[in-house]
C-alpha cells in the first residue's frame, strides 16, 4: 500500500508536466480501485459469517460459554472495523464539496461529541470563534477528522480528564486544536503516528490517524501534533480559506 508520503510524492511529480499527470493519475485510481474491490470481496463473506454466528448463538445460547467463542466474535468485529477504516482511507481524498458554515459546522461536531460522551468522566469544553469565515470542503469527511481527533482525545484521558476544543482564524488559516490532559505521546512515536498501520494502542488499526492526516491534506489543509509523556496531547488541524473561495 501507497504510504501518504509516496502519495505526495507522486503528487508532485504530476505537477511537473501532463504527461507525468495523467499517468500518475491512472495508477493512483487503479490502486484505489483495487483496494475497494478487495476491501469488498472480503467484507461480503465477513458479513455472512458474522451474521451466521449471531443466529447461531441466538438459537443456542449455550454457545457463549464455550472456550474461544467471545474471541472469535471479538476477532470478527476487530476485522469488520479495519475493513470500514481501510474503506475510509483509501477514499479520503475524495471529496463532494460544498459551502460550509465553519462557525455552526464545527459548533454541531462538537455537540454531537459531547452527547455521545456525556456518560464519560471528562470535562469537555469547546472555544468557536463566531465569525469564521465559511469553507468549500466535505462536510462528511471533515466531522470524521475531528470526530476521530476528539475519540482519541477521550481514549487518552482517564477519570476527571479534560478536552478542549479551540478554532480560531489566523490570515488565510481556520486553525482548530484539540487538547486533552491525558497520558501524552512517546517522543519516538510522533515521527510514524500518521503512518497507516502504525498503532501503539490494544485492538488499534492504526488507520485513525492516517484517515485524518488524508481529509486534511485532502482539502489543502494540515495536521500535526505536540505531545508530553503524562500531560496531554495537541492536535492542531489547519484549513486554508484561500483555496476555498475559488
Amino acid at each position: 500500500m501507497f504510504t501518504l508520503q509516496d502519495t505526495e510524492q507522486l503528487h508532485k511529480l504530476m505537477e511537473e508536466n501532463s504527461h507525468n499527470a495523467a499517468l500518475i493519475k491512472k495508477l493512483l485510481d487503479s490502486h484505489q480501485f483495487a483496494l475497494s474491490r478487495i476491501s469488498h470481496e472480503i467484507r461480503n463473506p465477513l458479513t455472512t459469517l458474522s451474521s451466521t454466528l449471531q443466529l447461531i448463538e441466538k438459537q443456542h445460547p449455550e454457545v457463549s460459554d464455550y472456550a474461544h467463542w467471545s474471541n472469535i466474535r471479538e476477532d470478527i468485529d476487530f476485522m469488520e472495523k479495519l475493513l470500514e477504516e481501510l474503506s475510509l482511507y483509501n477514499n479520503g481524498n475524495r471529496l463532494q464539496k460544498r459551502l460550509i458554515h465553519t462557525s455552526d459546522f464545527l459548533k454541531h461536531t462538537v455537540l454531537s461529541f459531547a452527547s455521545a460522551s456525556a456518560d464519560d468522566p471528562i470535562e469537555f469544553t469547546a472555544e468557536i470563534d463566531q465569525n469564521l469565515c465559511p469553507i468549500r470542503g466535505d462536510a462528511t469527511k471533515l466531522r470524521q477528522l475531528f470526530l476521530n481527533l476528539l475519540r482519541n482525545a477521550l481514549e487518552a484521558t482517564s477519570h476527571k480528564g479534560k478536552i478542549h476544543l479551540k478554532a480560531t482564524q489566523e490570515s488565510h488559516h481556520i486553525i482548530i486544536k484539540i487538547t486533552d490532559n491525558g497520558c501524552g505521546i512517546p517522543a519516538s512515536h510522533l515521527p510514524d503516528i500518521f503512518t497507516p498501520f502504525t498503532t501503539y494502542k490494544d485492538n488499534g488499526t492504526g488507520l485513525g490517524l492516517a484517515i485524518v492526516k488524508s481529509i486534511a491534506e485532502a482539502h489543502k489543509g494540515s495536521v500535526s501534533v505536540t505531545s508530553v509523556p503524562f500531560q496531554g496531547t495537541t492536535f492542531t488541524v489547519m484549513l486554508p480559506i484561500e483555496d476555498y473561495r475559488h
